[in-house]
């Protein structure tokens, strides 16, 4: 076993010189931080929570973590099998519920990676990666909710540059896994 540590800093920024006198003096709007990085984040509640909406929210942090994370567990898994990967996006999503005390929880989230490879040969290998590489993903296993799959692969064209798609097969159909 192998213990790492991270830190963050959170600074509220949106006192308005009354604190929170009443639920609609404050903004909502804090930084975050930590030491050695460049940029700092810029967060806020959603808008439906009176949130700016142009500054990222805590909701979107954390989808943005199981979709990023399961990019590089991905990466990992594929370099490691010889599937060579050239493009790869996600249009990720999540559903979350809210309690009539105010308090509410994540239900679900679904990752879309649509994966482009350089080979046809490739497709069926690069779709079944998916599930190996939820399991090695640190967000997905510390979530409590499904973290579901709906991967495409596609084939570069190898007619065109390396950012270029051709019409490959869809593969890897949904490889649910949970958290």
């Amino acid at each position: 076993m192998f213990d790492h540590h991270y830190a963050v800093d959170l600074r509220w920024t949106g006192a308005r010189g009354a604190g929170t006198t009443s639920y609609r003096s404050y903004g909502r709007d804090a930084v975050l931080s930590a030491p050695g990085k460049r940029h700092d984040v810029e967060g806020s509640a959603d808008r439906t929570f009176h949130g700016d909406a142009d500054r990222w929210n805590p909701e979107e942090l954390l989808l943005a973590a199981l979709a990023e994370c399961h990019l590089l567990s991905y990466l990992h898994v594929a370099a490691s099998a010889g599937v060579v990967v050239t493009a790869y996006e996600d249009a990720a999503v999540g559903s979350m519920s809210q309690a009539a005390d105010g308090g509410g929880a994540f239900t679900s989230a679904t990752l879309r990676p649509r994966v482009t490879v350089a080979d046809a040969s490739m497709v069926q290998r690069a779709g079944e990666l998916h599930a190996e590489a939820s399991r090695k993903c640190f967000i997905a296993a510390s979530v409590a909710f499904p973290v579901h799959h709906e991967p495409t692969v596609v084939v570069r064209d190898a007619g065109e540059g390396a950012g270029d798609e051709g019409e490959g097969a869809g593969g890897g159909g949904a490889t649910g896994g949970a958290g």
